[in-house]
């Protein structure tokens, strides 16, 4: 033992579970006592409690620094939590050159000891001083001048060697390492820890469609884990006849053949020499059929590796489904193998390819060789199955057109049920198909053979496609790869592919997804709609389908996904169009939705067009009163009012709630939207008690009809909120904006477009009871995701924006919140125009900062633009115009503008007393500025008319909202 005993617990990246154990192992020898996870836990035991153990007692942490052990999201926050308090005894080992960069800073000036590229006798003696058995020498040194020592004598018990410094086992036919494999480091790590979980014969076996990476997994385990091992063998198993040649062959590598006795004879001889033998890894490498391998099976204390397209192996073997690659390992890779790729390019490209790992390999392989990418991607599009028989990758077998026709090759006479289904499969989209989908429509499917009543046929013909791995089956649902799917629909005749159609359309059809506004339908919906917008199969021809493609569409809005919607209604308007004629109702409707997808999306110009043009279809065709021709009056009215309009939204909600009032009745669900439009323009109007009336009566009739949960009923909820921070309750407003925002987050997840808006308002409602701090933080998040969700652009990310801005304002942070409200501004400008309401807001509130920061001169210019836009948009009354006034007086009175101030602020003070009242807020903002103004002029007399007898003193402004 070299120094005093300690006790250590190992911190370790999973794939570096290897160095891991040669640390452990050789401190232990050492005298050490040691905590190691895969040594000290079980499996189920509890992580955090044993994580809190390991750590109670040692008296350092042992860190095994690599790229891997610093990847975002590897830690748990208990190891973080753990290792970072244990600065002071944390003792880095680094299996990897890094750099600073490469490690956080709050470990990068740990002096760390570096293992990488020593002998194993150097890395011992590295290790041991690292932990602090080294210091100074107690015998002379060795003269510099004589012949190098020997290596330190290590124990002579079993010990593990240095990983990744022990070379070829002498026992190794694996052919050359990929040098493009990427990724799977997870998958590697379960490989890793599966073999090692038994100390005999441990079968393990890859499975998963071809194309997925199996081999390439096996062959970078065994380059990876070579030092591991003294014999490895590889077998191409896809001939099980053929496993007991390639065990003769290692049988006679070995030594132990006998050469007249055949290959059965010397295989047996192989596996019972590896029952007695040690550290032995035998890969079998796309073996199909468990019951012919199983004989050949090698028992004893090794591992064997099975890689198969069949997922069957559970009896003989711990199987483990093998998935295409992770979206972010696919652009790791296309950005190694496609210098300088653009991001949306790399993005779209993994995405059509499916990110299935040779698919990958080949179009890097074709784009290598001078075919850009945007020829690639329409190849894929317009000639799958060819583009797909080209680009040979080295390290893959076959081409994945090749690939997928070895799998399918036999199919036919073996299981033509099973064909049939692949075929109709191909005409669907990528996305998992209901196996309720195919009972439903069995008797009503024409290219499937056999019984139409027998529906556990339907199931049974699953199981080849499983087998051969051309579909993976996932509880009540099975799915085919988007590239399986192309390969087999290049092969279909067209004969035959206009009877599949038939079928597609019949299959869709028998689905009764339920109401596409209820979010308890839209995981039936998004299954559906990923089918029905398959680009495989058009069904814009099929008038049985119509209705269901209507309501996909309005799925589509409902659930917030406008760029889909607007996508899809593009597409059927103008088929609808072509064959119905532009008055037909399928067509208005598809028409309608567009308009609200298009408005959705933040183009308002845009969307008026459209939606004007269904209103006057509907209501020469149709008549003022009919249900459809209301719904446009309805998005017309809602339109004008996004443009910035105020009156005429006003007028139409009225007229439009008053029809279908009578039409439809009040507790309908459009005379209910009507209600709550016309009272959110009530609210732009300044009408806040009128609309705080309708907003109650709306939010009830909701709550009784449609429950507590339903979008609608959430909006009704948001709007009647934010009426009520207008009207000044805000602790009525706070504790509704809580209870809906949880609402939102629950029924209609983070990210929808209700969930953001409740969040926004919530956030202005704790901006107005001063809980700046709560306000930014939700603010901040806000934004976040509607830039992620809706674009930089929308509207609604530029009002998140502004309401961010002021808020950092009111926290001292000016500078930050002028950045923010000239960008705002700046697209507001360009996506809105310099008259919409929002946009005069914007400049308003930059006039504001712009005050704060005492650039009083261009604060003014600022503001007399924004006063004359608001006196002719808005009129010389509206409080937004006042309050623009109110501040560029105040900002005149900054210049030694003194009279021209003052009389701005008498003339102000006068418009809000008639149309505001004396107590609003507003008035006694203006009063007091209008005080201090007098006392500048020294017109002490007047400044004493308007001081209140108990005034307080507060500063001069008021906060923007």
């Amino acid at each position: 033992m070299t120094g005093a005993a300690q006790r250590f617990f190992i911190s370790y990246a999973g794939v570096d579970r290897l160095w891991a154990e040669w640390v452990g192992w050789h401190l232990e020898q050492d005298g050490h006592r040691v905590h190691l996870d895969v040594w000290d836990w079980q499996t189920g035991d509890d992580f955090v409690k044993r994580m809190d153990e390991g750590l109670e007692e040692p008296d350092a942490v042992v860190a095994v620094f690599s790229p891997a052990y610093f990847e975002p999201g590897r830690w748990t926050q208990e190891e973080r939590s753990a290792v970072v308090a244990r600065r002071d005894r944390l003792i880095p080992l680094a299996i990897e050159p890094l750099t600073n960069n490469d490690v956080p800073a709050t470990l990068a000036a740990k002096v760390r000891t570096n293992l990488h590229g020593l002998g194993e006798a150097d890395a011992v003696e590295a290790l041991r001083r690292a932990v602090g058995g080294g210091g100074r020498p107690t015998v002379p040194p060795a003269f510099p001048g004589a012949p190098a020592p020997g290596a330190a004598a290590l124990p002579d018990s079993p010990k593990p060697p240095l990983p990744g410094d022990a070379g070829e086992p002498e026992v190794w036919n694996v052919r050359r390492r990929n040098r493009d494999f990427s990724g799977r480091e997870a998958q590697i790590v379960q490989l890793r820890d599966g073999l090692l979980s038994g100390r005999h014969s441990v079968v393990y076996a890859l499975h998963g469609m071809g194309g997925i990476g199996k081999t390439q997994i096996a062959l970078e385990y065994a380059h990876r884990f070579a030092g591991q091992y003294d014999l490895v063998w590889w077998v191409d198993a896809e001939q099980a006849d053929q496993i007991p040649v390639r065990y003769g062959e290692l049988a006679d590598r070995i030594g132990i053949a006998v050469a007249e006795a055949g290959a059965e004879h010397n295989a047996r001889m192989l596996l019972q020499h590896l029952r007695k033998r040690s550290r032995w890894l035998i890969i079998l490498d796309n073996a199909e059929d468990p019951d012919p391998v199983e004989r050949w099976l090698p028992e004893g204390p090794g591992h064997v590796l099975i890689t198969s397209r069949n997922p069957n192996w559970r009896r003989l073997a711990r199987p483990t489904a093998l998935d295409v690659f992770t979206r972010a390992d696919s652009l790791a890779y296309l950005r190694s193998r496609v210098p300088g790729i653009a991001e949306e390019q790399a993005e779209t490209l993994a995405k059509e390819l499916g990110d299935l790992p040779l698919a990958l390999a080949q179009a890097a392989g074709v784009i290598e060789n001078g075919m850009t990418v945007e020829r690639y991607r329409r190849l894929l599009n317009d000639s799958t199955g060819r583009i797909l028989r080209e680009g040979g990758v080295p390290d893959y077998p076959a081409p994945l057109a090749a690939a997928v026709g070895i799998a399918t090759e036999g199919l036919g006479d073996a299981h033509p049920d099973a064909a049939a289904l692949l075929r109709l499969a191909a005409f669907l989209g990528p996305e998992p198909i209901p196996t309720e989908w195919l009972e439903t429509a069995r008797p009503r499917l024409s290219t499937i053979p056999g019984d139409p009543e027998d529906l556990m046929r339907t199931r049974a013909a699953l199981e080849p496609l499983r087998r051969y791995g051309l579909a993976r089956i996932d509880g009540e649902a099975f799915q085919i790869h988007r590239l399986t799917q192309a390969v087999v629909r290049d092969n279909v005749d067209p004969g035959q592919a206009e009877a599949i159609h038939d079928d597609v359309a019949a299959i869709v059809a028998a689905v009764e997804p339920g109401d596409p506004y209820s979010p308890g339908n839209w995981p039936a919906w998004a299954s559906l709609t990923s089918h029905l917008v398959s680009q495989h199969i058009d069904p814009t021809h099929r008038a049985e389908l119509r209705p269901m493609l209507r309501d996909a569409v309005h799925f589509l809005i409902r659930s917030g996904q406008p760029r889909i919607a607007a996508e899809v209604a593009v597409t059927l308007r103008d088929a609808w169009t072509a064959q119905l004629g532009p008055d037909h109702p399928d067509v208005l409707t598809c028409t309608q939705y567009l308009g609200h997808a298009t408005s959705d999306l933040g183009d308002m110009r845009g969307a008026r067009p459209i939606i004007e043009d269904a209103f006057t279809r509907r209501r020469r065709t149709l008549g003022d009163d009919h249900p459809d021709t209301l719904q446009s009056a309805n998005d017309l009215a809602a339109i004008l009012g996004n443009l910035g309009d105020r009156e005429e939204p006003l007028r139409g909600a009225r007229d439009t709630l008053a029809r279908r009032r009578r039409v439809l009745g009040d507790d309908h669900l459009d005379t209910l939207r009507s209600a709550s439009n016309l009272a959110m323009s009530l609210s732009m109007t300044g009408e806040h008690v009128a609309s705080r009336a309708l907003d109650e009566d709306t939010l009830a009739r909701r709550r009784r009809v449609l429950g507590d949960d339903h979008p609608d009923t959430l909006q009704s909820a948001i709007n009647l909120g934010d009426t009520l921070t207008e009207l000044g309750e805000t602790a009525e407003a706070l504790r509704l904006h809580e209870e809906t925002r949880a609402r939102c987050r629950s029924t209609l997840g983070d990210d929808h477009p209700i969930t953001l808006s409740s969040a926004q308002n919530l956030a202005g409602t704790l901006h107005k009871t001063g809980k700046y701090r709560e306000a930014r933080e939700l603010l901040e998040d806000t934004l976040a995701r509607r830039r992620r969700v809706l674009g930089e652009d929308h509207p609604n990310t530029l009002r998140t924006m502004q309401s961010l801005a002021v808020n950092l304002s009111n926290l001292g942070n000016v500078v930050e919140s002028r950045r923010l409200l000239e960008d705002s501004c700046a697209r507001r400008r360009r996506i809105l125009g310099e008259d919409h309401p929002a946009t005069l807001q914007g400049t308003h509130e930059l006039a504001v900062a712009l005050h704060r920061l005492r650039e009083f001169e261009q604060a003014r210019r600022v503001l007399d633009d924004t006063v004359a836009r608001r006196r002719r948009v808005l009129g010389e009354d509206d409080p937004a115009t006042l309050s623009s006034a109110q501040h560029l007086a105040v900002t005149m009175c900054k210049l030694r503008s003194l009279p021209a101030g003052v009389a701005l602020l008498e003339d102000v003070r006068a418009r809000q007393l008639r149309t505001l009242g004396v107590d609003h807020e507003d008035t006694q903002t203006t009063t007091r500025s209008l005080i201090a103004a007098y006392k500048e002029l020294g017109l002490h007399r007047k400044a004493q008319k308007l001081t209140p007898k108990k005034a307080t003193k507060r500063r001069f402004g008021r906060k923007g909202r």
